[in-house]
């Protein structure tokens, strides 16, 4: 069983441990794992004897930051020395220090990376159970929802830390960015990017003092990581004020022209500068696309069309159907149509050139 994990290492991120890290790397070493890389994020003092005890297991590597970068920044540096000392490696299992995951549960994420090589392992949990603290639960739906629509992926549990990477996606992520709570987020996006499937086991829910040791939050970091959502709901709101401002523009100088026709050329003047606006916001604020401006101008205009003609027939036919209430219906359609219009822009319009999530969140 031994040389089974031979190719495997176990990566644990540290700040301000205790002593239950020890007993994880004593178990780890029991179930034969001899790779066992811990990077200490710029501890305290108070952690030093937990290190100590550490760099003097034979199974043990322990890597060290001046000063505390974040959880991201210390997986990169686990990754790279992976990288580097094991060029024939099959991957790393990533754990959390705090014992919530079991040496059971990391060992059975090795076992789905050695039957499923090529994939991202997730050890999910199960977010049903009735003691799951109330910010876990909150915080993994509001992630769900966020991978769900920026992404279209469906993952049972994106905050889990304890995953099995395959080696040549830890050397792919080391050009992705983010180097705190964030980069687990965009680990798990970057398949999308790099084309790498994802697969789940399910493990124990351990939750030590109501898990207040975790550094996420459930509010603040979702709006972050929410971030790229939250610019092309400000690029639609701007883009409206444009189309509002250039139509009463218009409107002015047409009226006196064209008495009769001003309405109808002044919202299309209006609307083809204000889409135009709409455009250039979205490639190089919301998804950050700077390669065939053509080729996405053109996808962008389809959509376009493609949407307002969605709009026109969905609420022509509820109108129809319900007998009235044509504007709350609209407003229906449109919401609807708006979602789906970022999803369309994210993977079809601005096609592997998304920016998917905020650079500043908490640390881990």
């Amino acid at each position: 069983m031994a040389d089974r994990y031979e190719h495997i290492s176990v990566v644990i991120p540290a700040y301000n441990p205790d002593h239950q890290l020890i007993y994880i790397a004593r178990e780890l070493s029991r179930e034969s794992f001899e790779n066992i890389i811990i990077v200490d994020d710029g501890s305290s003092e108070a952690s030093a004897p937990v290190f100590e005890t550490l760099a003097r297991m034979p199974s043990c590597t322990v890597l060290r930051h001046a000063e505390n970068s974040g959880k991201g920044k210390a997986l990169k540096t686990a990754f790279a020395y992976y990288s580097r000392r094991h060029p024939k490696g099959l991957g790393v299992v990533t754990a959390d220090a705090d014992g919530q995951h079991r040496p059971e549960d990391i060992k059975k994420t090795a076992e789905e990376l050695i039957r499923q090589p090529d994939k991202l392992i997730l050890g999910v949990r199960d977010f049903s159970e009735e003691d799951i603290p109330l910010r876990s639960r909150f915080g993994n739906v509001m992630t769900k929802m966020v991978v769900k629509v920026a992404a279209g992926m469906k993952i049972t549990d994106t905050q889990t830390g304890l995953r099995g990477i395959p080696r040549t996606f830890t050397e792919e992520l080391l050009e992705v960015s983010g180097e705190r709570y964030e980069f687990e987020m965009k680990m798990i996006l970057a398949c999308k990017t790099y084309k790498r499937s994802i697969a789940e086991v399910t493990v124990d829910t351990i939750y030590i003092d109501d898990n207040e040791s975790s550094h996420f939050h459930p509010l603040l970091d979702s709006i972050k990581i929410y971030y790229v959502f939250l610019r092309f709901l400000f690029s639609s709101l701007a883009s409206f004020v444009v189309d509002v401002g250039l139509f009463a523009l218009f409107s002015t100088l047409f009226k006196a022209l064209m008495p009769m026709g001003f309405i109808i050329a002044a919202t299309i003047f209006a609307r083809v500068l204000s889409s135009l606006f709409n455009y250039l916001m979205n490639r190089n604020v919301v998804f950050r696309s700077y390669q065939y401006p053509a080729r996405t101008l053109m996808k962008y205009y389809t959509l376009a069309a493609l949407q307002m003609g969605a709009s026109a027939g969905g609420v022509y036919i509820l109108y129809h159907t319900l007998g009235g209430h044509e504007v709350p219906i609209k407003i229906g359609v449109d919401s609807l149509l708006f979602l789906l219009s970022f999803y369309i822009q994210r993977t079809w319009v601005f096609k592997n050139e998304t920016s998917y999530v905020g650079e500043e969140v908490s640390d881990y």
